[in-house]
């Protein structure tokens, strides 16, 4: 029997995903082999590459003027290698600090350029409870680009509203909330994401970037790390994790089956709300700390009255069937993540087993 899976990454897959794959895994399309087992220079493997890159596009309506690349080594990776490829020893970035993630960011950066803190929600407990406002930002009209991360899993934050930052390339992680809803691919420069949460699973990560910033990419660097090596080669510059983007086709598949991202946005948002009227109608025992305007739809984080009551919500959340509910190991508590895996029905139960929980130990 399956469990209810609220971790926060690797996450759960959608199941008629998993289910295409089973169904496929010995013998893919009556080739005699498993994908694993093709060469990714073979028409069976290209036809899968090919068809992600299309659904990908499709649904988040990528303009012709991006470009959608495959890439290994994870959301860590593009830390460095986004400044490895756009800044120099006295060249700057802006960066809007949100997080852990951002944090890593930053430090990245800084073994190439100079990068400056543009914006930052962090409070005297070195937490962020908000992200920036739009007034906030402390800009800089010559940055080579400004860097934010859209949602924060460990905190629970998330920004909805795209900042605004002038003639400034925008780059955005979207790890844990690209797919979660529509958006405009045209206001960023460059998206990247690991697959591990919305998309797929764990060793592939989605990067879409505007071809015009993707020529300014320096050249004195190893191919491997350009991004226009991958653009030339259709991602296909050495092999790719081709099991990881197999996974991801399924996982694209399915959300256009389902209604493409209008129906996983309106789905999403009805998690948030069962699930933020559960903490709210509890606020005395259930403590959520991040401001309501910058509460995610994603990662919903909280804490019960002690660390006792956390750790005996996790073990009988658990057998009760739902799994992945504790607290990132820096913060603590609880955290509930909501990816488009997670049903509404799933939440409905969380919710359920949440109300039982405070009216016994409340």
């Amino acid at each position: 029997m399956r469990v209810i899976n609220f971790n926060a990454g690797p996450a759960g897959l959608p199941l008629p995903a998993l289910e295409r794959a089973r169904e496929e895994l010995i013998d893919f399309q009556g080739s005699g082999m498993s994908i694993m087992e093709h060469s990714h220079r073979g028409k069976e493997y290209e036809a899968v590459h090919n068809e992600a890159i299309s659904l990908l596009t499709e649904l988040l309506g990528i303009p012709a003027t991006h470009q959608v690349l495959f890439l290994q080594g994870g959301a860590s990776q593009q830390f460095a290698q986004v400044p490895m490829n756009y800044l120099t020893a006295e060249a700057s970035a802006d960066y809007l600090m949100t997080g852990v993630w951002s944090e890593k960011a930053l430090d990245e950066a800084k073994y190439y350029g100079k990068p400056r803190i543009a914006a930052t929600t962090i409070n005297a407990d070195k937490r962020y409870t908000r992200v920036p406002r739009q007034a906030e930002l402390q800009l800089d009209p010559k940055a080579v680009y400004a860097h934010m991360t859209t949602n924060n899993t460990i905190y629970g934050t998330q920004w909805h509203t795209v900042p605004e930052v002038g003639g400034v390339p925008l780059l955005a992680d979207m790890s844990s909330d690209l797919l979660w809803k529509p958006i405009d691919v045209s206001r960023f420069a460059m998206i990247y994401a690991g697959a591990q949460k919305n998309v797929g699973p764990s060793g592939i990560v989605i990067v879409v970037i505007h071809k015009e910033f993707m020529a300014k990419g320096r050249t004195d660097i190893p191919k491997i790390f350009r991004y226009s090596t991958y653009a030339e080669n259709n991602s296909l510059y050495n092999t790719p994790p081709t099991f990881s983007i197999y996974l991801c086709r399924n996982v694209l598949a399915w959300i256009k089956g389902v209604g493409g991202l209008k129906q996983l946005e309106q789905w999403n948002r009805e998690k948030g709300e069962l699930l933020y009227g559960a903490i709210d109608r509890h606020a005395d025992f259930y403590r959520a700390p991040v401001e309501k305007d910058s509460r995610s739809y994603m990662n919903v984080v909280f804490k019960l009255p002690t660390e006792a009551l956390d750790d005996t919500f996790v073990a009988e959340a658990k057998k009760a069937g739902m799994v992945g509910l504790k607290g990132h190991r820096s913060s603590g508590g609880i955290r509930v993540s909501m990816y488009n895996a997670v049903t509404v029905d799933n939440v409905k139960a969380l919710v359920s087993f949440m109300d039982q929980f405070a009216k016994k130990n409340g």
